[in-house]
């Protein structure tokens, strides 16, 4: 991820900043074990999801550009 990238995560935990985010653009971040998921709605309202599915944490941090097909396949669309 890009210094640009919205979302960070350091030592104190994650970091978002929203008012860089595209609307209906997918960011995420790999935190504790756990993929955490960010979009900003057509509102401006953010939005987050977490992923604690073991397989699919390990998949998307080491393919995090197939972040999308990866998330489809473990909800089994």
């Amino acid at each position: 991820m890009s210094g640009d990238y919205p979302v960070a995560v350091n030592e104190e935990g994650i970091k978002i900043k929203a008012e860089s985010m595209e609307p209906e653009k997918l960011y995420h971040c790999v935190f504790e074990n756990k993929v955490y998921l960010f979009y900003k709605d057509e509102l401006g309202l953010l939005n987050c999801y977490e992923v604690d599915d073991p397989a699919a944490v390990k998949e998307i941090a080491e393919n995090p550009a197939d972040l999308e097909s990866i998330l489809k396949k473990h909800a089994g669309l």
